[in-house]
Formats: structure tokens, C-alpha cells, sequence
């Protein structure tokens, strides 16, 4: 348990670090900030649908993030919906 927990956590690091780090500056300030809140409060499931939301092509992602166009179904979970109201309660 002590090592899965601990692998939880290099995950969490990880995505948190590639959060930052994204290559454009505006989905590091749109995700930074979101990691730093919320991914310490996701399971592995959450973590994995984060995962593959950074995975995601840049500007897809900001215009789903910024409301500029509807997510792509396959990307439009409740960690991408946590996303943008987290960006619109930053912005309110």
C-alpha cells in the first residue's frame, strides 16, 4: 500500500510538473494553477483522464478551456469540465 501510494504521488508530481510546463504559456497558466488545486485530490482514474487531457493537442485545449468551441467528445469527462470551471471561477 505504502508503494502504490508512493507511485500516486511521483504521478501526481509528474503531471503537476508537465502542467507547468506545456509549452505555451497560456495552458501553463490555465493548467499550473489547476494542478497545484486539484491533483491531490484525484484518484488514479482522475489522474489517467488528466493524463490524456494533456495529451491533447494545445489549441484544442485552450478553445475547449476558454469556451471557444465544445470539448471533442472523447476528451469532454468530468476532469476537463473540472478544468474549465476552475478557469471560469478564476476569471469570475
Amino acid at each position: 500500500m505504502i508503494e502504490q501510494n508512493r507511485n500516486v504521488e511521483t504521478w501526481r508530481r509528474r503531471l503537476s510538473f508537465r502542467s507547468w510546463h506545456r509549452g505555451t504559456k497560456e495552458l501553463d497558466l490555465l493548467f499550473g494553477p489547476f494542478a497545484d488545486a486539484r491533483l491531490a485530490d484525484y484518484d488514479a482514474a482522475a489522474l489517467a483522464r488528466y493524463e490524456e487531457l494533456l495529451m491533447a493537442p494545445d489549441p484544442d485545449v485552450y478553445s475547449w478551456i476558454v469556451g471557444r468551441e465544445a470539448p471533442d467528445p472523447a476528451y469532454d469527462t468530468p476532469v476537463l469540465r473540472d478544468v474549465i470551471a476552475f478557469h471560469e471561477a478564476c476569471h469570475a
